[in-house]
């Protein structure tokens, strides 16, 4: 889990402030929950998904085999 600070808003983005090193990213507003605003802290969970990258891979292969 990855705490995140919402440090500001610049348009569509959001800045936010990562991690203990405080890591700026410019994030979507779009995919924030509507209620939170400067200052709040979010919690980021971010995995890996193997079964759709698999999928990708075999899509692609399927494609270079036609």
């Amino acid at each position: 889990m990855i705490s995140a600070y919402i440090d500001r808003f610049e348009g569509e983005l959001a800045v936010l402030l990562l991690g203990d090193d405080m890591k700026k990213v410019n994030f979507p507003k779009a995919y924030l929950p509507a209620e939170v605003g400067e200052g709040d802290y979010l919690k980021l969970d971010i995995s890996y998904d193997k079964e759709a990258t698999e999928q990708a891979e075999q899509e692609a292969q399927d494609l270079l085999n036609d």
